[in-house]
């Protein structure tokens, strides 16, 4: 096995590192006409015939990771650093059907050792949310349920055998999702979402590999299933829009990073993460809206203990 020694070798430095956990797999947030943010797993709806765009920028790093279930650092790669601009866009069709999209350019870099970070067009994901129901919910305020569909594809021939440098997985994926919005005359909300993420196979630049102890002789890797959910609460009224969330990302399969093995794509990388957005919008220009935001993985299972911070610009077209 000439090749495979050659080729752990040239990831040996890289081997103990877990793949970040900071792709940009969740849309970044994007602003309403009331300058309230909208992604996939939000209850917020933008109006027929307004179009929302602009640009966030995310820089997230770590130095600890998990192992499996041992946390642990590597001084060979230092500290991981994922960045990425994401251009960012929302159309009303109707005031009850929105389309969104996302671009992102994501650069690595390690801090010590000697392989190289990479970077490139990630993937491109489209989604189409869709308010299926909002009724009156107690005397305080609504309801409102929303359904979402979205698809996830590779923009570019980025290798994702290459962890955790690699910008991501090259995977397809297509994911459905249930979102439940409740929001008081006040202002205040409260948000649960759950979604499901079927992931096509990936194809490697070599005929085998070896993971969750078995040896494949093939260069198509099976990636596994993803089950997601978030809980948000928080204020949305005039010019603000605050909320703070608690999420979990929940592998359906996929093995361990061996110990002292290199990570691989189709690791179980499970996390979870608290999240805190504030959104505002610029008093004499309103449809003008800035974010800032910052996230922290508090527990993992092959990833990084991530912290990540984006600012993004958004400007909202009425047509």
């Amino acid at each position: 096995m000439p090749l495979a020694r050659t080729f752990r070798s040239r990831l040996a430095p890289r081997a103990l590192a877990a793949r970040s956990a900071a792709w940009p797999l969740v849309l970044l947030a994007l602003a309403a006409p009331t300058l309230h943010a909208q992604t996939i797993d939000d209850g917020v709806m933008m109006s027929k015939r307004t179009l929302c765009t602009g640009f966030a920028y995310t820089h997230d790093t770590w130095d600890e990771y998990w192992e499996g279930a041992l946390k642990r650092d590597n001084g060979n790669i230092g500290t991981i650093t994922t960045q990425s601009l994401s251009w960012v866009g929302d159309y009303g069709i109707t005031g009850r059907l929105n389309v969104l999209a996302m671009v992102p350019y994501v650069w690595t870099h390690p801090s010590q050792g000697v392989l190289h970070g990479m970077s490139g067009f990630q993937d491109l994901t489209l989604a189409a949310k869709f308010n299926v129901l909002e009724t009156a919910f107690t005397k305080r305020g609504a309801l409102r349920t929303i359904l979402v569909a979205s698809t996830g594809t590779p923009m570019s021939a980025y290798t994702p055998d290459f962890q955790p440098l690699s910008i991501g997985s090259h995977s397809r994926s297509v994911s459905g999702r249930l979102t439940l919005d409740f929001h008081d005359r006040a202002g205040w909300f409260l948000t649960g979402s759950a979604a499901y993420t079927w992931r096509g196979h990936v194809t490697l630049d070599r005929p085998y590999y070896y993971t969750d102890g078995q040896l494949f002789m093939s260069d198509e890797v099976a990636m596994p299933d993803v089950f997601d959910y978030v809980v948000s609460a928080g204020y949305r009224k005039g010019a603000f829009y605050v909320p703070v969330s608690f999420s979990q990302r929940i592998t359906r399969g996929g093995g361990d990073i061996r110990r002292q093995d290199i990570p691989f794509v189709s690791n179980r990388m499970n996390s979870s993460r608290v999240d805190a957005l504030v959104m505002y919008s610029i008093p004499k220009a309103k449809d003008l809206s800035i974010e800032a935001r910052g996230a922290y993985t508090v527990r993992g299972r092959n990833v990084g203990q991530s912290t990540t911070f984006t600012g993004g610009l958004l400007y909202t077209f009425h047509f």
